[in-house]
């Protein structure tokens, strides 16, 4: 089967301009036009309705296959498996919990602070057990807990930033094709060469390069220049008014000014097509790209190299991405608690092997939150195919940082600030001082110290 990523990376792109409204809404259980989870029939079954959204075939296909395996083991919980397409995710949550009838369990990948203060998952300590919970590994801890209580499961982590380069043209222009840039001083001397040994309508990198990408996909970048990220620790000012921000504004706006980057995007962030056609020479992406490339573009993979994205020279040590993440969670309201998390248990946090088929068949683009399913991954056959497995999973993720916690508004303001330096629409002191007012409009509406993390 071809697989394709482009539906489920649109989501991803699209998840900083949504609001989070549609998961933050009392939630009850079931789906529209059915009976709530939870009721039992008349042979004591209890049925818990799960809602996904539609990602990649593979994916697709590994959740319907994991609701027939839990159905198939015990008799009595029935999972009901409703896949939802990417694009009407928003719509239908919002229509079912405005009808009080949301589903029991579902996949989330929403901002998890916002979730707790909106009292809309349910607690999983008292329905997954104590141990499934200890397995959750130190960098995914920032996604499933708040000051000690689980309130989400995590699926899997993806670094969000990840280098990608073609060999064949770095090594035409003498540039080393064994390994990533250290530093963006290493990164612009590569373009250097790289440039003029292009044809027209090549480049030498495709980096993020609008606002509301610019907003999500940096956060990591932003930390590893400026040691701390758009808020002082206890959210009540902005803190993007620095050298570590600025410095990291004009290196996009050097790659803008001297043409290393195109004036329109040849893809999208998410999307691979431009590096697989062999328009750029360095590709910026999350880890996911290598599943596009081996399914769309194959010839190259044997061609494409994969590192951590390039450092501040002053960054000592601090990473440069932050971790995406997927994750489970439980409706705060539904009528059968228990029971989704017995079936969350089972599907995700119990027996290794249940997960094995997707991290393999997503071929090796995500990261699993437990040790015990990275150890079980690592040794399936089809590992020794993939040596950026062990690129993604030991050299970037363990460093990687968790996404911010705070509004995604502060985020588009510091994307939006980004863009406008780089494409010279605003100067850089009047692109910090509109995105400092629109930070302190956020935490003055949204009451933001009074919800600042307290570790």
């Amino acid at each position: 089967m071809r697989i394709t990523t482009r539906t489920r990376r649109v989501t991803l792109a699209a998840l900083g301009a949504l609001t989070v409204g549609a998961m933050l809404a009392a939630c009850g259980s079931g789906t529209p036009g059915e009976s709530a989870g939870g009721d039992g029939g008349a042979d004591g079954v209890t049925t818990v309705q799960f809602w996904h959204r539609t990602f990649t075939p593979v994916e697709n296909e590994w959740y319907a296959d994991i609701v027939k395996k839990f159905n198939a083991s015990q008799d009595e919980i029935k999972v009901v498996d409703t896949e939802v397409p990417a694009d009407a995710w928003d719509q239908k949550m919002k229509a079912a919990q405005a009808a009080g009838k949301a589903p029991d369990i579902y996949t989330s990948s929403a901002n998890l602070y916002d979730l707790v203060n909106a009292g809309s998952v349910h607690e999983l300590d008292s329905i997954v057990p104590q141990e499934a919970l200890d397995e959750i590994l130190d960098n995914a801890t920032s996604i499933s807990e708040i000051d000690g209580t689980h309130y989400a499961y995590p699926l899997l982590l993806e670094p969000q930033t990840v280098l990608f380069w073609n060999t064949d043209l770095l090594d035409a222009a003498g540039v080393d094709s064994s390994k990533a840039p250290e530093t963006w001083e290493d990164l612009l001397a590569a373009c250097v060469k790289i440039q003029p040994t292009l044809s027209d309508g090549q480049y030498c990198i495709s980096p993020a390069q609008d606002a509301v990408t610019m907003a999500w996909s940096t956060v990591g970048q932003q930390y590893n220049f400026a040691g701390h990220l758009a808020l002082t620790d206890d959210w009540t000012a902005p803190a993007i008014d620095n050298d570590g921000y600025r410095s990291l504004m004009e290196q996009y706006k050097e790659l803008w000014d001297k043409g290393y980057m195109p004036k329109q995007p040849l893809a999208a962030y998410v999307a691979g097509e431009d590096f697989g056609q062999q328009k750029v020479a360095f590709k910026v992406s999350g880890s996911w790209m290598m599943s596009e490339i081996g399914s769309d573009y194959p010839d190259l993979l044997t061609k494409t190299g994969v590192g951590a994205f390039p450092s501040s020279p002053d960054a000592d040590g601090r990473t440069a991405t932050t971790m995406g993440n997927f994750t489970w969670v439980v409706d705060a309201k539904s009528k059968a608690p228990e029971a989704a998390g017995e079936f969350l248990s089972w599907a995700i946090a119990g027996d290794p092997e249940n997960l094995v088929p997707f991290f393999v068949n997503t071929q090796f683009t995500k990261v699993p939150v437990r040790q015990s399913v990275q150890d079980a991954v690592a040794a399936s056959e089809e590992a020794a195919n993939a040596p950026w497995s062990s690129i993604i999973v030991d050299d970037i993720a363990p460093d990687a940082i968790p996404g911010s916690t705070y509004p995604w508004d502060v985020n588009l303001a510091v994307g939006t600030a980004m863009e406008s330096v780089m494409k010279g629409s605003a100067s850089m002191d009047d692109a910090i001082k509109t995105a400092n007012a629109a930070i302190q409009t956020v935490i003055d509406r949204d009451g933001l110290p009074d919800k600042a993390p307290k570790n």
